[in-house]
């Protein structure tokens, strides 16, 4: 049964990193492109940042351009995403996808991911003022 689980989120004053963790169970994370999206109270769920297999290439949305960074814990068959110059606006619960493609078009990806399915209960990020 394949899995995705959520961890790190917590609470942390503005302008505070947190690190989230994406680790799989039932697949090999580093065969798919995998994403982080969040919502946040009130809105639309997002997609924030992906990448690609191998490492090859990364996309954020310009809400967290230069403060987030993606990438892969090998390790633990995991993705992370390394968070900082928090802000409050990114208060939102983080999940995170994984998806097979052939070419790597990160919008389009994150739109077929956003509505592959059900989503899990990610983790929580507050970030106070």
């Amino acid at each position: 049964q394949v899995q995705l689980v959520e961890s790190g989120g917590g609470l942390v004053q503005s302008g505070g990193s947190l690190n989230l963790s994406c680790v799989a169970s039932g697949l090999t994370l580093n065969h798919y492109a995998i994403a982080w999206f969040r919502q946040a109270p009130g809105k639309e769920r997002e997609g924030i940042s992906i990448i690609s297999r191998g490492d090859s290439d990364t996309y954020y949305t310009d809400s967290v351009k230069d403060r987030f960074t993606i990438g892969r814990d090998l390790g633990r068959n995991g993705v992370y995403l390394q968070m900082t110059g928090l802000k409050p606006e990114d208060t939102a619960v983080y999940y995170c996808r994984a998806r097979y493609y052939t070419q790597f078009y990160p919008i389009q990806l994150l739109s077929q991911m956003a509505s592959s399915g059900p989503w899990g209960p990610g983790t929580q990020v507050t970030v106070s003022s």
